[in-house]
């Protein structure tokens, strides 16, 4: 194993994760806490998204131009900055108005384009620095490292907030030292990497195809893709699979910060944190380790339908808190355990099946493709979640969640047969 590989694969899928969670989930709890409506919130979070749906189009500029450690040093400095800049944006008096939120909401998607350019570089970049024999050697510590992230953005990072509020006493303060902080951390990163990230002989711009042909390849990838045998019913199976967590995800924390009187369950920050963030979290990586021995044991083709079933149903438990709206912090920390253990367990069939897809001479552009597929199954109903939970209230919200889990069985029986 590659030593010296330790001092910088770590830190690198840490930088790649953070961000991602801070704009896709922290900048849902700010923006509930600051007033903004439910309906605002959950289109306007699913908008600032769009960036990591679209990365594979600017993809090939990040071969093309520069080194792959020029853009990942440069794109998390922009990152750290951009998030500086929303921590002074934070509104003082804030209100319902979007207006109000302009700001933040512009550098979250500068934030968001470092974010996917960023992922496009490490990637490229940790393929040209260590060997095959070593790639493999790391993927596990590059993925606990991203996991990490993951539970400091949603976890760590969320009960900061809820101490900051509760010390301060004013909750625009409290987010502004919360990003701040965040921004401090991917600064620190971004020193460190300056010196620390190695600068293999292959990450030169000699030898590097000529723009117009990597447009050109691409192009014929996209076409290529479009061409394939059970396309159409790929794109749906990548559409709708997820459909019942893509709506409920959005409204989690308002369900759960929400007064009981408003129908919510009157959950602190730090009580989310810990919950969702932390627990809900930890559950989540069990159930998709559980679910990768499940199918290299069993085969895709016959976890595919348990699988599903596991994703879809456990939302279930949103309706029950929706409708019994428990006291118990231990009773909701159980009920969200269940769902994400199920969901990472389920989600396991999701990453194979567009593996599976994606499997022949272009894969690699044909995976792309199916990962842009798969960010816009999260962010077309979560961008309606919003409005249509404003119009049924928490419960008819989650009853429309578990109707949708026949869009989930359907497609999943469909895509079965293929296999």
């Amino acid at each position: 194993m590659n030593n010296n590989a330790l001092t910088w694969v770590p830190t690198l899928y840490f930088a790649e994760g953070l961000p991602y969670f801070i704009v896709n989930t922290i900048s849902l709890v700010m923006y509930k806490d600051l007033g903004m409506s439910n309906g605002s919130l959950a289109l306007l979070t699913s908008l600032i998204s769009l960036p990591w749906m679209l990365k594979p189009l600017w993809s090939p500029f990040v071969d093309i131009f520069r080194s792959k450690r020029w853009w990942a040093v440069t794109m998390q400095a922009l990152m750290a900055l951009t998030l500086a800049a929303v921590a002074l944006c934070v509104p003082r008096n804030p209100s319902g108005e979007i207006s109000a939120y302009v700001g933040t909401l512009v550098f979250f998607v500068i934030a968001a384009f470092a974010s996917a350019t960023h992922d496009i570089a490490a990637d490229g970049y940790y393929m040209i620095a260590l060997d095959t024999r070593n790639q493999s050697a790391f993927v596990g510590i590059r993925n606990t490292f991203y996991r990490i992230a993951m539970v400091f953005g949603q976890g760590v990072l969320v009960v900061l907030a809820g101490l900051f509020e509760k010390s301060l006493g004013n909750v625009s303060r409290a987010w502004t030292l919360t990003l701040l902080v965040s921004a401090a951390v991917l600064a620190s990163v971004t020193v460190y990497h300056s010196f620390r990230l190695p600068r293999p002989s292959e990450d030169v711009m000699q030898g590097r195809k000529k723009a117009d042909e990597v447009f050109r390849e691409f192009g014929q990838a996209f076409a290529l893709f479009f061409r394939r045998d059970g396309v159409w019913l790929a794109i749906a199976f990548l559409l709708l699979f997820r459909l019942p967590e893509a709506l409920s995800v959005k409204m989690l924390y308002p369900l759960f910060s929400d007064p009981v009187e408003a129908g919510g369950l009157g959950l602190g920050k730090s009580e989310f944190g810990i919950v969702y963030g932390t627990a809900g979290v930890i559950a989540l990586l069990a159930g998709g380790i559980l679910g990768g021995l499940q199918i290299s044991r069993a085969g895709l083709k016959k976890c595919m339908l348990p699988m599903a079933l596991s994703l879809a149903l456990p939302c279930g438990v949103y309706l029950y808190m929706a409708a019994a709206r428990p006291a118990s912090v231990l009773l909701i920390g159980a009920l969200v355990v269940l769902d994400q253990f199920g969901y990472g367990y389920g989600f396991t069939a999701y990453t194979m099946y567009m593996i599976r897809f994606a499997e022949g001479p272009l894969k690699t552009s044909h995976y792309a493709i199916c990962t842009g597929f798969m960010a816009l199954s999260m962010l077309l109903p979560g961008a309606v979640a919003g409005y249509l939970q404003q119009s049924l209230g928490y419960v008819g919200f989650f009853i429309l969640v578990m109707i949708c889990c026949t869009a989930t069985l359907f497609v999943t029986l469909s895509a079965r047969r293929r296999l």
